[in-house]
């Protein structure tokens, strides 16, 4: 490995070994005191590498400037710290396999569970290349790690270095991955003009286009009885919440059924007893008349419902939680032009292609901070095939101080 590569890795496997899984159920900020281990870390490196204004928000958030050294916008850069709640997170060992030789990749703590090129075919074009994964049980957390990584991988070589580049603002967030990375003091506190976030995956991959999401929550209340007497009096809370996910369109509008841009309506989290049940849903789609459509669905199916057995109480309550970047970067490509014009400084070609879900660039752009997306190289996010290529994160290093150094030029 270059010094880069071992940089990177270093920093990538220090920070995916620290829990920092977020809590959508509650509601300090951040949503889980951990997050605030990886960020007190943040601070620390940050300071050594001679950052300034290095602070640790109220809310969560690592903020810290890289000092201009010619005109130019004031460019953010932002990586997230939590990790998915979908898949265990505690105990994470991440696990360096140099040179990649092109065959399956095994786990040590789940010898049934196997990465090939046939289940991530990116991964075929990866020989050669040196691969982080976790051991099996838990997910990575390069999902968004390596951001953190390459952020502040390029920082450090930037403020090595006395090339242009100007002033560059750096945020590290907490529970992105429940809809809460962008506390409405962030934009004002980032003070960017633009930002970029990574928190992307295949190299090249520029992309100012995002789902409009919503996140639903049903509760169901029944009537409670003992079973032995309950006949003609009982209303089963778990049968009529059953009847509720049954009503939707199992065949068209689940994600496991859906790709390109298409949205979804997807039930994430059901719990309770037969008295009373909760589900909630996310609600996706590319554009807010389908994203419209997808909750009066889910109304439909529980006023359904409800019509059918009305001695239960059935609520379906819908908040809005990010809406496409692309609605407002689509006005003003400035800040894409200027990662595409230095992506292929770099031999790179662009591609911009729609996120299927969303990034805290969604929230950022909404509140006035035009935010694209930029490549990581991370893949098979969520779950216990995740995996990145240190190669790929350092081109993602070389485009970071690419676009700097375009800036800087005007």
């Amino acid at each position: 490995m270059s010094a880069l590569h071992e940089e990177l890795c270093a920093r990538l496997t220090r920070y995916c070994a620290i829990d920092t899984q977020s809590d959508e159920d509650s509601a300090s900020s951040p949503s889980t005191e951990i997050q605030l281990t990886l960020a007190r870390l943040l601070v620390q490196e940050l300071q050594e590498i001679g950052a300034q204004d290095v602070r640790l928000t109220e809310y969560g958030a690592v903020l810290a400037t890289i000092p201009g050294t010619a005109p130019g916008p004031v460019i953010g850069f932002l990586a997230h710290m939590d990790t998915a709640p979908q898949f265990n997170a505690t105990g994470v060992k991440p696990r360096v396999i140099r040179g990649y030789n092109g065959g399956a990749i095994t786990f040590p703590d789940n010898p049934a569970l196997v990465l090939t090129p046939e289940v991530s075919p990116y991964l075929a074009e990866k020989v050669g290349h040196d691969i982080v994964t976790a051991s099996g049980t838990t997910l990575l957390g390069a999902d968004d790690k390596a951001g953190i990584a390459v952020i502040l991988t390029a920082a450090r070589t930037l403020l090595a270095s006395d090339s242009p580049r100007p002033t560059l603002r750096l945020a590290f967030t907490p529970d992105e991955e429940i809809g809460r990375g962008v506390d409405k003091r962030l934009p004002a506190d980032l003070g960017a003009d633009f930002a970029y976030t990574f928190d992307g995956g295949a190299v090249g991959e520029i992309e100012y286009e995002s789902f409009s999401a919503d996140g639903a929550t049903v509760t169901v209340k029944g009537v409670s009885i003992h079973p032995g007497t309950a006949k003609g009096k009982m209303v089963n809370a778990i049968t009529l919440a059953s009847k509720i996910i049954a009503a939707l369109p199992q065949a068209t509008m689940q994600p496991e059924v859906t790709d390109g841009r298409d949205g979804f309506i997807h039930a994430t989290e059901m719990t309770g007893g037969s008295s009373d049940m909760t589900i909630k849903f996310i609600l996706r789609d590319f554009e807010l008349d389908g994203l419209a459509q997808k909750g009066e669905i889910l109304r439909a199916a529980c006023a359904a419902v409800q019509a059918g057995e009305p001695r239960a109480e059935i609520t379906c309550t819908i908040r809005p939680q990010y809406r496409n970047m692309r609605y407002w970067l689509e006005k003003d490509m400035t800040p894409v032009d200027l990662a595409r014009d230095a992506a292929r400084d770099l031999g790179i070609e662009p591609v911009s292609v729609p996120i299927r879900g969303g990034t805290d660039g969604s929230r950022l752009t909404e509140m006035g901070v035009p935010c694209p997306n930029l490549f990581t190289g991370m893949q098979e996010l969520h779950g216990p095939l995740e995996w990145i290529s240190v190669q790929d994160m350092a081109r993602a290093t070389e485009l970071m101080q690419g676009i700097a150094r375009r800036a800087a030029q005007g």
